[in-house]
């Protein structure tokens, strides 16, 4: 029943470089737990104070990026002892964090890109070397390919580096693996199909993924039976190996040769018109509303 869920909070908003994109995510949500006649709240951090959300029994995260998604809103809703959707604190600061998780998968036996951390200090001819181009410059604790850049010639990667910098000082150079990128979505215990992303720019890069409406998504995803089965048991291990709960996003990718990396978690994942879960949701067999349902339902404390 609708009313099970108490008085329900959306948090959307707030003050990340993905504000945008997650008043998008927010007002879909919203919508579409007001459709089945929950009792539904808007609530955007950068507006309101912790305080107002004293007297709420449950809250669903649609904030991405620093301070929605990184473990710190987590945190607050966890001194609050309000169930929220998603993953818990520390996951939350791993997934977000891309230099850590790709040390826990490495541990862990996963496959990940061939990377190297920068600082101002590098010896980027030598990175450049010893990657080879093209690469993919980063900041490591940021989303929505928010400050990357693809470097395609020698003598590029300081720039990149200056740039990526601008948004954290914890920046990451990868080596671009060019066989296609992928993606596979998360919802309990089940692994959706995965979705092969097409965009018509150069590179998956935020225009892509919010603005253009001639990004190609693949779902059947082309791949082989036993390799495709072979990726989402893997994802559904890296998202765990986080510590990741509830719902969520792993990005893979491809090689020429049929080899996969994994590449990150997303644990507040979009749900915008573009958005990629609900993509794999709905070939699953599971509209929208009651996506965003199911994951409230999943909703919990550390």
């Amino acid at each position: 029943m609708s009313s099970s869920f108490g008085k329900v909070a959306v948090l959307f908003g707030g003050t990340s470089a993905e504000r945008e994109v997650s008043l998008n995510s927010g007002s879909r949500v919203l919508a579409a737990l007001q459709g089945q006649g929950i009792d539904v709240h808007p609530f955007d951090p950068a507006t309101q104070t912790l305080d107002d959300l004293k007297g709420y029994d449950r809250a669903f995260i649609a904030l991405h990026g620093r301070h929605g998604e990184d473990g710190t809103i987590q945190g607050a809703l966890e001194v609050m002892h309000i169930p929220y959707t998603g993953s818990g604190v520390l996951a939350s600061a791993l997934a977000m964090d891309k230099f850590r998780t790709k040390l826990m998968w490495q541990a862990a036996g996963l496959p990940v890109p061939e990377y190297a951390l920068l600082n101002a200090d590098s010896d980027f001819a030598e990175i450049e070397e010893q990657l080879g181009l093209p690469l993919f410059v980063k900041p490591a604790r940021e989303g929505s390919s928010i400050g990357v850049t693809k470097v395609k010639a020698r003598g590029e990667l300081k720039a990149a580096y200056e740039e990526a910098a601008k948004h954290d000082p914890l920046v990451i150079a990868e080596k671009g693996v060019m066989g296609g990128e992928y993606t596979v979505g998360i919802v309990g215990d089940e692994v959706l199909p995965i979705i092969k992303i097409e965009p018509a720019t150069e590179w998956y890069d935020y225009e892509a993924k919010y603005n253009r409406d001639d990004t190609q998504y693949l779902c059947p995803c082309g791949l082989p039976e036993a390799k495709e089965m072979e990726i989402r048991k893997g994802a559904l291990e890296a998202f765990r190996i986080l510590g990741g709960r509830g719902w969520g996003r792993v990005d893979f990718l491809m090689d020429e040769e049929g080899n996969h990396y994994y590449l990150e978690v997303n644990t507040a994942p979009g749900m915008t018109d573009h958005s990629l879960v609900p993509m794999g949701a709905r070939v699953a067999g599971m509209e929208y509303p009651a996506l965003v349902r199911r994951v409230l339902e999943l909703a919990a404390n550390d």
